[in-house]
């Protein structure tokens, strides 16, 4: 019955979100309701039954079984913890608003991705950094994530999106916000490629120092940009993001009803927890498996760990594409792709920087073409603020053919870009 008519303390708040009206002393009523709490946050998606496989990884990787057993069991667990995840931090962000839950999206909306490159002893403190100095995948999961999500999860949102409509519409100007700062983006791996080849005549320790100097300066600076688009955002230009506010809302009207906010922060402490684990045997299990089945880290980096640690997200973004809801789904997509390169990428250059790691933004020369022309395919794509079917198949495309020549690419190879090159591109005649 509404009200507290009844004299009881209605102002404290339930640990785990609203309940029914405790029939007993709480101390009797908790461990039910923890119950139910648990079996609803369980149940919130699908793919929460593959949570079977967590603690099979985990005794996989602490017993030693073979590294193919390894990885395949941790690569399942990571999708329904990377599914927790989510939901955890879309509840929290129910209650916290839009500012903070904004910033919230952007910590923990790419766990996985930071999470991939932990260390043992960042796993009790749950914070983020490199692992064990495994720059090539560190910096492959990066890009994948970003292909994944400007190519792979778009192509899929317009694919979607035109079974329903033969041409959908979305915000064009705010797209093109977000795709511009991907540009920008992408000349910040161009350029330290290019600036590498360049100084080839160099000896190797001094053109390693600038560029490491450039990276530190250059990831700064897009931490900076960052902040100022959450700022233009979610204050100076927020009624530019409405549209994809109100869909936002409207799609979401039951998050906030499972979890409260301590109950929300400690399963994302405890889940991220558990990918980490997950996380760490995961790609300690990649040298056995490169050497097992020959195929390379880079390709397992940039395609197959981002697709399962971004599976959660993917199927959100589909799911509110095939709905109509285009200006959630182009903020899902490209959105992320924007937070990894201009937060979680260079978020990792100056952990590095802090920690003694050598992470900078120096990417092979083969990748920072991939990026820079996917970056390109896709703001060609949305300039006219509407999609089809046609255009999600060519996202879906060139991922694929990028997905294939990383295939074939081996670790081995030398991907930088070649001073021959770079004098002709950049001579005058």
């Amino acid at each position: 019955m509404p009200g507290n008519s009844n004299g009881s303390n209605d102002e404290s708040a339930p640990l785990l979100g609203p309940r029914r009206r405790a029939e007993g002393p709480w101390y009797k009523t908790l461990p039910q309701h923890v119950a139910h709490v648990t079996w609803a946050t369980l149940c919130s998606n699908y793919v929460n039954v593959l949570l079977v496989f967590v603690p099979l990884g985990i005794i996989a990787g602490a017993l030693g079984w073979s590294p193919p057993a390894v990885f395949i069991l941790n690569f399942i667990a990571i999708m329904p913890l990377a599914a927790l995840l989510s939901f955890a931090t879309e509840e929290l962000s129910a209650k916290l608003g839009q500012t903070l839950g904004g910033l919230l999206n952007a910590t923990f909306g790419n766990a996985v991705e930071l999470i991939v490159s932990a260390p043992a002893w960042a796993r009790t403190v749950s914070i983020v950094a490199l692992n064990k100095n495994e720059i090539r995948i560190v910096q492959a999961s990066m890009l994948g994530s970003i292909l994944s999500n400007i190519l792979l999860v778009l192509g899929c949102c317009f694919l979607a999106a035109g079974l329903r409509e033969q041409e959908s519409s979305f915000n064009s100007t705010v797209a093109s916000t977000m795709s511009s700062l991907m540009a920008v983006a992408s000349a910040s791996l161009i350029i330290p490629a290019t600036l590498y080849a360049a100084m080839s005549d160099m000896k190797q320790g001094e053109s390693d120092r600038n560029i490491a100097l450039l990276s530190h300066g250059t990831s700064i600076i897009l931490l900076i940009l960052y902040i100022l688009y959450l700022y233009f955002q979610l204050f100076s230009h927020h009624a530019m993001f409405e549209d994809a506010e109100s869909q936002e809302s409207s799609s979401d009207d039951e998050s906030g009803n499972t979890l409260s906010p301590i109950a929300s922060g400690i399963a994302l402490v405890v889940v991220t927890v558990m990918v980490a684990v997950c996380a760490e045997f995961l790609v300690g299990s990649i040298e056995g498996i490169v050497d097992s089945t020959g195929i390379s880290k880079t390709f397992i980096g940039l395609i197959l760990i981002p697709i399962v640690g971004n599976a959660a997200e993917h199927v959100t973004a589909v799911i509110v594409a095939y709905k109509g809801k285009m200006d959630l789904a182009i903020n899902v997509a490209i959105g992320s792709s924007m937070q990894i390169a201009l937060f979680v990428t260079p978020f990792l250059v100056i952990l590095g920087w802090i920690i003694g790691k050598d992470m900078t933004l120096h990417f092979q020369g083969f990748e920072t073409v991939v990026f820079f022309l996917s970056v390109l395919v896709v703001n060609y794509l949305i300039q006219d603020g509407k999609s089809n079917y046609l255009e999600g198949c060519m996202c879906l495309g060139t991922y694929a053919i990028i997905g294939l020549a990383f295939y074939v690419y081996p670790d081995k190879a030398k991907g930088d870009l070649g001073s021959n090159f770079v004098k002709n591109f950049f001579s005058p005649g």
